[in-house]
């Protein structure tokens, strides 16, 4: 297991010196443009070596299988620690921290919320602890990463953005697809207008799960269902690439067993005539391409919410140019990564994922859930 996290450790590393000498190269075009960078690894954040002095230090909340899937991802980042794991056990949190050499364990959310070394603390619980946890943390001066999607309803989303305004303190939502090489050269297209002006996005994110009774993907006093839990992608890539709030909101879904949803449909209508047709389902197997179409050409992107790698640009009807990029580690250590540029470069949110679209994303939710009749426990105690 060591011999495995050295080595993508060492790639991770061998990787930045690359992207760093490429920069020292190009500082004096660079220091000129006020741009966005599509590398990876961007800025001071990164050093080689395994040195942990003057990293950023974070705590984790939840011990479950996407907090683990994080723990692996900071494990390659030369410039993170994983200083601390909170669960509702000792036993748990002491079992995670063995597992992933986590110095510090605590049996409940609030002694990681008042360590006072923590910079950051990732949220990994259910939807319907989203709020309240980062809430929590923020008002001891926490920066917070908060799993997607964001909260239960657009309501709490508005509350969790005051309280990061107001304690003066990060927050962004965990949204992969935004922080991947590939999607930021995809955009880098768009703007430059590869395609012309943008008609129409569609996107599909649907996978074939099987979930055992009372599992959190699927279980509505947790939040689950299929639009909480991967229809926010869908919507939140309509969103990246659109740029505006829908002027029309149209949604379709079947409600299971459970008393969720487990699959849906949702179309948006923007103010200049244009369409996103988004797909999503959680017991549904499904392509999970997305593609975008414009006046002069369009764009497929494979696979794109289980880490896209490639996209195709085409021209009436042909490829043009095929865009490959590698995805290093499990791509959760491109959040990571994000969050600690932000935070080195004193910025209170990602311009990459703005409070103000995550908001956005969940009233689009609120508005397509509605006529299905679909409430959240959470959305009767507002």
């Amino acid at each position: 297991m060591e011999r495995g996290r050295n080595d993508k450790l060492m790639l991770y590393e061998c990787f930045f010196k690359g992207v760093r000498k490429q920069k020292d190269k190009n500082t004096t075009m660079d220091n000129s443009k006020n741009t966005q960078s599509s590398s990876p690894l961007r800025g001071p954040a990164y050093r080689s070596g395994r040195d942990k002095r003057g990293a950023i230090k974070w705590g984790m909340i939840s011990t479950g299988h996407i907090s683990n899937k994080f723990a692996k991802a900071l494990e390659i980042l030369p410039d993170a620690e994983l200083l601390a794991v909170a669960s509702r056990t000792q036993e748990s949190a002491d079992e995670f921290a063995a597992k992933y050499n986590v110095p510090r364990a605590y049996a409940s959310y609030e002694e990681l919320a008042n360590d006072p070394d923590i910079d950051v603390v990732y949220i990994g619980t259910p939807h319907s602890f989203h709020l309240e946890n980062s809430v929590m943390c923020m008002r001891k001066g926490k920066a917070v990463l908060c799993e997607k999607a964001l909260t239960i309803n657009a309501e709490e989303a508005r509350e969790m953005v005051r309280v990061a305004r107001e304690e003066n303190v990060f927050l962004m939502e965990a949204m992969i697809p935004r922080h991947v090489p590939l999607m930021r050269k995809v955009m880098k297209w768009v703007d430059e207008g590869m395609i012309g002006e943008v008609r129409m996005v569609k996107a599909s994110r649907c996978a074939r799960g099987v979930f055992k009774p009372g599992a959190r993907q699927l279980n509505p006093e947790l939040g689950g269902g299929a639009l909480l839990d991967v229809g926010v992608y869908v919507i939140s890539f309509a969103s990246m690439v659109l740029r505006k709030p829908p002027v029309d909101v149209v949604g379709f879904s079947h409600i299971g067993s459970w008393g969720s949803d487990e699959q849906g449909v949702v179309l948006l209508k923007f103010d200049k005539g244009e369409i996103a047709d988004l797909m999503f389902a959680l017991q549904t197997e499904a392509v999970n391409d997305a593609y975008i179409f414009g006046t002069d050409g369009f764009i497929k992107i494979d696979e794109v919410f289980a880490v896209p790698t490639k996209a195709n640009l085409y021209k009436n009807k042909e490829v043009v140019e095929v865009m490959e990029e590698p995805i290093i580690g499990n791509a959760l250590n491109y959040e990571a990564e994000e969050v600690m540029r932000c935070l080195r470069e004193g910025l209170k949110e990602s311009p990459y994922m703005p409070l103000d679209e995550s908001v956005r994303i969940m009233e689009i939710m609120d508005k397509v859930r509605k006529p299905w009749g679909l409430v959240y426990e959470n959305d009767k105690k507002m």
